[in-house]
């Protein structure tokens, strides 16, 4: 049990760390389109909240099954593709309902979150093996 909260936590912290530079350098493709229906403040509840129920889907789709095969690669491979899965569902819904929306946005958040879910279950998965290993 404590192997799958500590791959929790790191593959939380590693997706928060990394996503925060990313949402505090990329203001710069959202502000131009979005601006007209972005809200003055982040609702830190909301945000909290995907965090946690994103990084628990990491987890168990990803993480988990990659670290109980002993391999990282796997666990990369499953995070890209849960990512570029997840993120196209938001962006394309986006794309294809709202007037303000813009293909570039699409591309890039999809890209985003390929990389950004590999790579936290690259993480989440390494510290599950790691705590596999001890316990062996």
């Amino acid at each position: 049990m404590l192997r799958y909260l500590a791959a929790y936590l790191a593959t939380g912290l590693a997706l928060a760390g990394v996503d925060f530079i990313w949402l505090t350098r990329a203001q710069g493709l959202y502000r131009p389109t979005l601006n007209p229906i972005l809200a003055d403040q982040v609702n830190l509840g909301a945000a909290l909240a995907f965090y946690l129920v994103y990084v628990a889907g990491v987890t168990t789709l990803a993480v988990a099954p990659a670290g109980r095969a002993g391999s990282v690669r796997r666990g990369a491979l499953t995070g890209a593709a849960l990512g570029a899965f997840a993120y196209a569902t938001y962006d394309l819904t986006n794309q294809a309902t709202l007037k303000v929306w813009a293909t570039t946005i699409t591309l890039a958040d999809i890209s985003w979150g390929t990389f950004l879910t590999a790579t936290a279950a690259s993480v989440g998965t390494f510290v599950f093996i790691r705590l596999s290993q001890r316990k062996a």
